[in-house]
């Protein structure tokens, strides 16, 4: 056996100083690594031998990953060449779309940890129009609305957790805290910046996905990005174009579901509570015997039994021999291993009412099936505790309104901009579907005392829907921080 390092991610910045001290070389591309990948299966060489041709035949490799890729189709080729992408000066409106695309890493700039600015985009979509103006006074007084806000809610946090805040670096944490509910005043507008990695065959359809995008920002992030990639790696991001597909089935869809309801998106003005009392998760479908069915699936990869012989043996078990069962699947289990695949069996689908603020942290957990509808200043807003305990809530309410008449002359004037000048603390709805296996790395994460208290509630409401249909599947679902005490409990 040998195991032999390939290559690893390494500072564009180090790669083209060795370029200067190495002018002649060419070879500073993925798409060697690539071509002779897409060549293991067609020679009998070893791999390290197809890598140094490669290296020494650039062109050559070039041409063979358009063949391969593009032309065989064997577009999984393109999926060894990885990129790491600085991501500068996006909105967070522009963040949703990318973080869209589920097979890639993303690490952005925290409005939880980080005080921000007065940084904001103003959209293409309004600039040099008589409504930039009015985006832009709006825009302060929200960010006026947030510093106040902070300097209100650090204190009181500093007071009620006075002594975490004591703690060897817990006064950065618990002002965290007071930062993480002053952003519910900030807009989608936002600016941040971000790291991404990803490899070309998912850049490629990322390009083309932008490129079709209604919003200027996104348009622009995709020939930027085209721009990067197609310096280092051209045989790899090919079809970039937006594609009718992609740019015209939304409208298509919308126009023909408007004319089925006979109406238009006009929903009442409502003024619902906080998360905390306005049910934001139901349960909309999930699987039948989801119990007995992982039970099945269990005895079928313990056994030498088909699938049928299992399902006609778990239906004889009494519900202690069921319980058993799934006690030696669990036993051994701890809050940083993944459930066993078999439970990826059971699945479950809810509808969500979650802020923006909320659908930030819910849109990570890329491996579930989430779509949204667009944010709806008609659902209300998600006001945190602590700025009602500080007395700001009608601070933030007032600013919210200000916003809502603004959005709607945006909705007017352009469409595709107006979710811009929404805050955090603005809802949309969420379709959210996930198995079993999912939901527990959704409930380690988002249950778990550090958790954020929005997203927290949504994870422990969907929970608890979740264990009245499936309680054995769901048995030890907890957050990180209660899972061992939830573990010896239920399985001494």
């Amino acid at each position: 056996m040998r195991i032999l390092l390939a290559g690893y991610n390494v500072d564009d910045a180090a790669l083209k100083e060795c370029g200067l001290l190495r002018p002649e070389a060419g070879d500073l591309t993925p798409e060697t690594i690539s071509a002779a990948y897409a060549r293991i299966s067609r020679s009998p060489r070893a791999v390290d031998e197809l890598r140094a041709e490669s290296r020494a035949e650039v062109e050559r490799a070039r041409r063979s990953n358009r063949n391969i890729v593009f032309e065989m189709g064997h577009s999984s080729i393109a999926e060894h060449a990885v990129f790491n992408i600085d991501v500068l000066g996006i909105s967070r409106l522009l963040v949703e779309e990318i973080e869209r695309f589920r097979l890639c890493s993303y690490t952005e700039k925290s409005q939880r940890y980080v005080l921000f600015r007065d940084d904001f985009t103003v959209p293409e979509e309004i600039r040099g129009t008589a409504i930039e103006a009015p985006f832009i006074a709006t825009i302060r007084e929200q960010y006026r609305c947030y510093h106040d806000l902070y300097e209100r809610l650090q204190p009181y946090v500093l007071k009620r957790y006075r002594k975490e805040a004591a703690a060897p670096g817990g006064r950065s944490a618990v002002e965290g805290l007071a930062k993480e509910d002053a952003r519910y005043a900030i807009a989608l507008a936002t600016q941040t910046q971000m790291g991404m990695t990803i490899n070309a065959r998912n850049a490629e359809l990322m390009i083309r996905r932008l490129a079709a995008s209604p919003l200027a920002e996104a348009r622009l992030c995709a020939g930027r990005l085209l721009d990067v990639l197609r310096g280092v790696a051209p045989s790899l991001v090919r079809y970039t174009d937006a594609t009718d597909y992609d740019r015209l089935t939304r409208g298509d869809l919308s126009d023909a579901v408007n004319g089925m309801t006979g109406r238009q998106r006009q929903n009442p003005r409502v003024r619902p509570g906080d998360a905390a009392g306005t049910p934001v998760a139901t349960l909309i479908e999930a699987t039948l015997d989801a119990d007995e069915k992982v039970l099945s699936l269990l005895v079928f990869s313990s056994s030498n039994l088909s699938m049928h012989r299992c399902r006609r043996m778990v239906r004889t078990l009494n519900a202690e021999e069921r319980t058993a069962l799934f006690k030696a699947a669990f036993r051994r289990l701890r809050s940083y291993d993944a459930v066993l695949r078999e439970f990826e069996r059971a699945e479950l689908s809810f509808e969500l009412v979650v802020s923006a603020s909320c659908f930030a942290q819910l849109k990570r957990h890329r491996m579930a099936t989430i779509v949204s509808q667009e944010y709806e200043p008609a659902l209300g807003l998600t006001i945190p505790p602590s700025i009602r305990e500080v007395g700001m809530e009608d601070r933030l309410r007032e600013i919210a309104e200000r916003t809502e008449d603004l959005y709607r002359d945006l909705r007017k004037e352009a469409a595709p901009a107006a979710a811009y000048i929404l805050t955090n603390a603005h809802r949309r709805r969420v379709f959210l579907k996930m198995n079993a296996r999912e939901m527990y790395h959704l409930c380690r994460l988002r249950m778990d005392r550090h958790a954020q208290w929005d997203i927290r509630n949504v994870a422990e409401e969907m929970t608890a829907l979740a264990r009245k249909r499936m309680p054995l599947v769901m048995m030890l679902a907890a957050g990180k921080d209660g899972f061992e005490a939830l573990r010896r409990r239920v399985i001494p």
